[in-house]
């Protein structure tokens, strides 16, 4: 039997990963952090996802010492998110430092106690916000340290690692599921459902991929099988 963990927020990308993992393992299990994030109203989300797009465990892990150690305007109301057009060459402030780390870190444990050979997770280096744990030599890098860890090569999975946001939207209609990713995800930094607040970087990122995808479908369509020849 072919077991796979998805670390999961419910929102678009991890969702994304779900769905895709739901048609290639026998069994899927979720993986969902609790880190007093300022948009922890993905994690009523992510519960309902799971449930009806059919994992067959979901695993919620209180990550609160997170919250003490790394200062994020994700994991502090007084720090403000970033709008969509705020400029910078610094990390923007939703960098959570460590928090990748972590989560994969414990997803690979509760991998090895489910006997899962996979950990799936949605970060993407094409479209990444400048978060230096979201780049696959990162990845790449903890993955050959948790194997040696636990003495089990358990593969790190990135399925969106070289897509673009039009075509992680493409993947979603590919399995039928766009309007559940579309009006069902949350991605919003400040927690709100669907298409958002508008404002925030990752309200932003999202809007401009999905204009991209309906602009012309069919190219998109190609380019993420050109990528994911498996498809």
């Amino acid at each position: 039997m072919k077991r796979a963990v998805v670390v999961f927020s419910g929102g678009q990308d991890s969702t994304t990963c779900l769905i895709q993992a739901l048609s290639q393992y026998d069994e899927v299990h979720c993986v969902t952090f609790d880190y007093g994030q300022r948009h922890r109203a993905e994690i009523d989300i992510a519960r309902e996802l799971s449930v009806s797009l059919g994992a067959v465990a979901h695993k919620f892990i209180d990550a609160g010492l997170l919250n003490a150690l790394a200062v994020s305007s994700l994991t502090r109301d007084s720090i403000p998110v970033p709008r969509f057009d705020d400029q910078t060459d610094a990390l923007p402030s939703t960098f959570v430092p460590g928090r990748n780390i972590l989560f994969l870190t414990l997803a690979a444990i509760y991998a090895y106690q489910v006997g899962a050979e996979s950990v799936i997770t949605g970060v993407c280096e094409t479209d990444f916000s400048g978060y230096p744990d979201c780049r696959d030599e990162f990845v790449r890098a903890l993955n050959t340290a948790v194997t040696l860890g636990l003495a089990r090569h358990i593969r790190f999975i990135t399925p969106l690692m070289w897509l673009n946001k039009a075509e992680t939207w493409a993947l979603a209609a590919h399995y039928g599921k766009l309007d559940v990713i579309r009006h069902h995800t949350l991605t919003c930094y400040n927690g709100i459902k669907g298409d958002g607040c508008g404002e925030c970087a990752a309200c932003h990122l999202r809007a401009k991929g999905l204009a991209d995808y309906q602009q012309d479908p069919t190219a998109v369509m190609a380019s993420l099988r050109r990528k994911s020849p498996q498809l």
